[in-house]
């Protein structure tokens, strides 16, 4: 069995120990990125409360982000966090949020590395603002959908931390997620690509079984060597 077959297998199988949710919960809120996802969130959620009003169309709404997001992360993850530097009119194009996810990947048990950058959260936040206001029409409807979308990022933050934290899940739900994201770490980073949820996965046939898929030596380099070039790329 190789090396990286095992590492799945014992991160897969919980053998790096477990650390208690309240615990892990004081180092999720030590970072300034879930401070700021929940306080966005919480006061989105208090302005949409305060507003009342509500109706159906909420509902619409909140059920509509609920069938978008899983996909949206799923294209984000592909098209975005693995992105490989590109010379673009004689400039190479390297962006931030794709260089520190190589950087995740090369080393997954690095938590400050699991956390979305400070500067790439506030384009998050911008995008968000932005599409609550231009999308929708009353501002109960705005602050819905901003309430609903901040909650889901928060839940993705806090999500991709504990899968990468010493917390080892009981429930079944969590573990199968838990257990797909590590495959996308340790198997093939070409599969797995939901961190949340796997729909979008099993949609776009990118959760296979685990033993159909070889074992990829660009798991952790993500296809770019540790002067982020391309890989076999020529000048």
């Amino acid at each position: 069995m190789s090396t990286a077959a095992t590492t799945t297998d014992a991160a897969a199988s919980g053998g790096a120990g477990t650390v208690g949710l309240g615990e892990e919960a004081r180092v999720f809120f030590g970072y300034g990125s879930p401070r700021i996802m929940g306080a966005l969130s919480l006061a989105a959620i208090g302005v949409r409360l305060g507003l009342g009003h509500w109706s159906l169309a909420d509902l619409a709404v909140c059920g509509g982000i609920l069938i978008v997001e899983p996909f949206l992360e799923w294209v984000l993850h592909v098209f975005g966090l693995h992105a490989k530097p590109r010379i673009v009119f004689g400039r190479k194009l390297d962006p931030l949020y794709a260089r520190r996810h190589r950087m995740h990947h090369r080393d997954p048990r690095n938590i400050p590395l699991v956390f979305v950058p400070l500067p790439v959260l506030a384009g998050f936040i911008a995008t968000l603002l932005a599409v609550s206001y231009f999308a929708f029409g009353p501002w109960q409807l705005k602050f819905t959908a901003l309430a609903t979308m901040t909650s889901f990022l928060f839940g993705y933050e806090w999500t991709h931390f504990l899968i990468h934290s010493p917390h080892v899940p009981r429930s079944r739900v969590f573990r199968a997620v838990w257990r797909a994201h590590i495959l996308h770490h340790y198997k093939n980073e070409k599969f797995w690509f939901g961190v949340t949820n796997p729909i979008a996965d099993h949609v776009l046939r990118t959760f296979p079984a685990k033993e159909s898929v070889p074992t990829s030596p660009t798991a952790r380099t993500l296809g770019v060597d540790d002067e982020f070039t391309l890989i076999g790329a020529t000048s």
